[in-house]
């Protein structure tokens, strides 16, 4: 049968054409032996030849995930190197009665090992959906030639922008202005610095300094920080030294690799002790992201039920931080707020980039509380509790929820909120991320 050239996918220098060609098969082992190969030269650790018919369906559906030719520029980093010697495993979709997931969802569940003998369930998330993904490819390919299909690193490599990357020594604004996610709208230097001291995919130096960034290094990271920042969040702010944040165990092009958890929206119909406690954790986060040690503000664009993650403990995190903006109060932003006058193909990715960016002096320090007082509190705290309480907490919500409001009276309700919700909050065992101190200190 012959193949729709429209529905092909480039991959490098190859093309892998859809389920249903004859030169399926053919083409994807020829492309599972030549990546393999790929990711054995940049790493020392070889993969056993019983273990490649198993990668082979596994591959087969986590190419989708891989932008910026596929796999070709992943190569090297730890998590292309987990997937090929299966530390990274599709285990239920490998059997051949079962079909592969549908390719067009956000997450799917999978097991991550660190030495092949422990699991833990793990989500692979797509850090932007499959029409953007397509839509992102074309651009690329359309801002170089009018081509449906190219090289991607190929075309990228030209650009004004990643001459200037690969010349740079040091991140610093001019490099990220015009790149259209919230946390890069208005940087600031000690912002900038921390990206290149804590980015995971390179050796760390130590250093502000792109020194030991090799030239696939920095368009590695030029394109995370063009498509989704979500990764590059968990890695300079991660969840162990505090921060609300999952860990991160690894990324690169479009997917993400992180701890599994379940979103709040599931946890709607919880009880009014479960609810009381994920609404007061989810408050204090908005506290924390406005008030912390480093003394930088983080603001959400947009919130949604999917934005939060429940733990298996039940401790509530951001699961989602592509839409976080970030200010630094220490050490102030440059003004970049002139970005709109400087865009390239980095600038529209994923976004209409017709669209000026909202400057960062319209964000207010009650953006974050008015919108989850307005979008989730409501749906989580609704009709739960005994009939005097239950109309203090409402009178709350509409008072936090209320954009009309000073900054200081929408953080007042929502403090008030919170006293009430602290003693709803049962302390048991179902709530293992503060059992049992919570039978010990009033704090828990």
């Amino acid at each position: 049968m012959a193949s729709d050239p429209l529905n092909e996918v480039p991959l490098g220098r190859f093309t892998v054409l859809p389920q249903g060609s004859a030169s399926l098969k053919l083409g994807l082992l020829t492309l599972l032996q030549f990546v393999t190969l790929s990711c054995i030269s940049s790493s020392e650790a070889l993969i056993a030849p019983s273990l490649v018919p198993r990668v082979k369906s596994s591959y087969n559906f986590g190419r989708t995930f891989l932008g910026l030719d596929k796999c070709n520029a992943c190569i090297g980093t730890s998590i292309c190197k987990k997937f090929f010697k299966e530390e990274i495993r599709f285990d239920n979709w490998l059997a051949s009665h079962l079909k592969l997931p549908p390719d067009y969802f956000s997450t799917y569940p999978a097991n991550y090992s660190d030495d092949t003998k422990s699991w833990r369930p793990v989500e692979i998330s797509r850090l932007i959906s499959k029409y953007q993904n397509e839509l992102s490819d074309r651009r690329i390919c359309a801002s170089a030639s009018g081509s449906k299909n190219c090289s991607i690193e190929r075309v990228l490599r030209k650009t004004e922008r990643v001459q200037k990357w690969l010349k740079a020594k040091r991140l610093t604004p001019d490099l990220v202005q015009g790149l259209p996610s919230p946390m890069l709208r208005c940087p600031s230097q000690r912002l900038l610095d921390r990206i290149v001291r804590r980015y995971a995919e390179v050796a760390d130096a130590g250093s502000v300094f792109m020194d030991h960034f090799t030239e696939r290094d920095k368009l590695r990271l030029l394109y995370t920080l063009s498509i989704n920042t979500h990764p590059i969040l968990l890695q300079i702010f991660p969840g162990a030294e505090g921060w609300p944040l999952p860990r991160y165990l690894g990324s690169c092009g479009r997917f993400l690799v992180s701890t599994s958890t379940q979103p709040l929206e599931e946890f709607y119909n919880s009880p009014a002790d479960q609810a009381a406690d994920l609404a007061f954790q989810l408050l204090g986060i908005m506290d924390s992201l406005r008030n912390n040690d480093l003394n930088y503000f983080f603001y959400f664009t947009r919130i949604d039920a999917g934005t939060f993650g429940i733990f298996d403990n039940g401790h509530l995190f951001i699961r989602d931080a592509s839409t976080v903006g970030v200010i630094d109060k220490q050490q102030g932003s440059l003004n970049l707020d002139r970005q709109e006058e400087y865009k390239d193909i980095f600038s529209c990715l994923v976004l209409d980039c017709r669209y000026p960016f909202p400057s960062c002096n319209t964000v207010k320090e009650k953006q974050n509380l008015v919108m989850v007082c307005q979008q989730l509190l409501p749906r989580l705290l609704k009709g739960k509790f005994p009939q005097l309480i239950q109309a203090e907490i409402d009178s709350a919500l509409v008072l936090c929820g209320n954009p009309l409001l000073s900054d200081q009276e929408v953080i007042s309700a929502a403090s008030k909120l919170k006293g009430i919700l602290k003693p709803l909050r049962t302390c048991d065992p179902r709530y293992a991320y503060r059992y049992p101190d919570c039978k010990y200190s009033d704090r828990y």
